[in-house]
């Protein structure tokens, strides 16, 4: 087993918080020093807001876990300063194949167009994830910005009102307590700190169980997602193969649903349903077993007043379809720069009901393709089984039924169709790039249009010129002007159509406020202002 498993990350140093004659106020605590936690502070620290994570272990998480990360995230973690050491040690892939029984049904490609930094996908284990994130934390910190990691302190008790939220920390020394403005809490889908708020889960848990097998092999499978449908070495269930780095491959295999979790976790039991699959001459060791249940819920609300859920503690979804990670990385991309404004004073605090709006959404969304998948790889009627089969049967030979075939329908970012913050719109401007939308990448000169944008609201005008700053009441938007033909076809496709010229209106997190096809500064003034919640 790997070392990473076994050495402390951030481990338990006393602080001086522990010996004050009463609790310490901080501006934001964070609590989970896991991949969303980790990602919160690292956000927020870069907008130069004090934050404190606390979290009750001071490793990285055992076993794989979250695996797949979809393009949006990676370029998520690009504006967070640390995407290229994910990606070069992640495995890339964009090739699905599904299999009915032994037969190859179809393939797809989930990245079938050029003109992108980042990968549709890559695979790497969670551990690697939380590590990395550690890394840009230290990188931060020694750039002297605000933000402190405190392993082995686990929350305890947690209590909000209007002003901010109190915690309980319980420490290899004993507890103490602290206070800050604001909580965001990442604790995962077990989230104690739900649970001492009183606050609960709504949605559906699945009468399926999955294994999940991580197994360190030597094997010449291509880099391709491979997924069965009723195989050969598992009838009448389900299996998934993906590769990930270090000769480490994760296997899924559906077990149904009335069985002995702990049983099944056997290794005597685990190896012989990885020989039917592999072969018997296989030569693999096992290095992580779980076992998993499919889950389609949320909260009816993420944001309470002082304390904010992120990641799983605000919403579970099947992980067929790689949609925990990816929409918790998107759930802070949206919530960071909204708090900072609020922090700030340039904002009202009803800001961040916007991140309800929004996160719901596309937890809403998430929620809705996970379901979809899970009814379709366990069907739990004869009708339904009878259509899938069917479904796979065509899917071999038209075209017409491979887009009803649904191995898990992989993450895709969210559009905030109709989200309070989005501003005017054009028709005739690509509908990819709308109001809502996260940016499509596309390269610019030698540059990637990805890189451009980020962490300030930005005004571009694309082939005309717009100012190389506006002051909106205290916000800066920061000018740029780009020349299309420095990118090919890709900028004028993705970002024009049919318009000679377009002015688009970028938010913090590199979604779309609003676009025009020329420049009014008027206009530009008042979709900031409705940007920030105070139009």
């Amino acid at each position: 087993m790997s070392k990473i498993f076994e050495t402390p990350l951030y481990p338990y140093l006393r602080s001086p918080d522990q010996d004050a004659q009463k609790p310490v106020r901080h501006p934001v605590i964070v609590i989970g020093a896991g991949p969303i936690g980790l990602a919160a502070a690292i956000d927020l620290a870069q907008h130069d807001i004090p934050v404190l994570v606390v979290d009750e272990n001071d490793k990285v998480s055992w076993g794989s876990r979250a695996i797949c990360y979809a393009k949006r995230p990676l370029e998520i973690l690009d504006r967070l300063g640390c995407g290229d050491e994910f990606v070069d040690k992640g495995v890339q892939w964009n090739l699905g194949k599904v299999y009915f029984g032994d037969r190859k049904v179809y393939e797809f490609d989930l990245l079938p167009e050029e003109g992108h930094k980042r990968p549709a996908f890559i695979n790497l284990q969670q551990y690697h994830f939380e590590e990395y994130l550690v890394h840009r934390v230290r990188q931060l910190q020694a750039e002297g910005k605000p933000l402190e990691v405190r392993g082995l302190n686990k929350v305890t008790h947690a209590a909000a009102d209007g002003q901010g939220a109190r915690i309980t920390l319980e420490t290899p020394d004993g507890l103490y307590q602290l206070e800050c403005d604001w909580l965001i809490a990442c604790d995962g889908a077990t989230s104690p700190v739900r649970k001492m708020l009183g606050l609960d889960f709504l949605g559906r848990v699945f009468e399926d169980n999955f294994l999940i097998a991580d197994v360190v092999m030597q094997a010449d499978f291509p880099t391709e997602r491979w997924f069965w449908f009723d195989p050969p070495f598992n009838r009448g269930q389900s299996a998934l193969l993906h590769k990930q780095p270090d000769n480490v491959w994760r296997i899924d295999l559906q077990l149904g649903w009335d069985i002995d979790k702990e049983k099944e976790k056997k290794p005597e039991n685990v190896i012989p349903r990885l020989k039917a699959m592999l072969g018997d001459d296989a030569e693999f060791e096992l290095e992580w077993i779980s076992i998993y249940t499919f889950q389609c819920r949320r909260m009816e609300e993420f944001h309470h007043g002082r304390v904010i859920f992120a990641g799983d503690s605000a919403h579970q979804v099947s992980p067929f379809g790689a949609r925990g990670a990816n929409s918790g990385l998107q759930d802070i991309d949206n919530l960071t720069w909204k708090l900072k404004l609020v922090m700030d004073g340039k904002a009202p605090e009803s800001l961040l009901e916007t991140y309800d709006y929004e996160r719901i959404l596309a937890a809403d969304e998430n929620i809705l393709n996970s379901t979809r998948s899970t009814e379709f790889i366990t069907p739990h009627s004869e009708n339904s089984r009878t259509f899938r089969n069917a479904v796979l049967d065509l899917a071999e030979k038209f075209e017409f039924a491979r887009g009803l075939v649904n191995s898990g329908r992989l993450s895709l970012p969210a559009i905030y169709d109709g989200s309070p913050l989005n501003g005017p719109d054009v028709a005739e401007l690509p509908a990819r790039s709308r109001p809502g939308a996260p940016a499509s990448d596309a390269p610019v000169g030698g540059r990637w249009l990805i890189d451009m944008l980020g962490n300030r609201f930005q005004l571009v005008g694309f082939d005309i010129d717009v100012p190389a700053t506006l002051d909106v009441d205290g916000v800066t938007v920061e000018g740029l002007t780009i020349d299309t033909s420095t990118g090919g076809e890709f900028l004028k496709q993705r970002y024009l159509g049919p318009a000679n010229r377009a002015v688009y209106l970028f938010r913090p997190d590199q979604h779309v406020a609003a676009r025009w096809t020329d420049f009014d500064e008027q206009a530009v003034r008042e979709a900031v202002e409705t940007a920030v919640g105070r139009g």
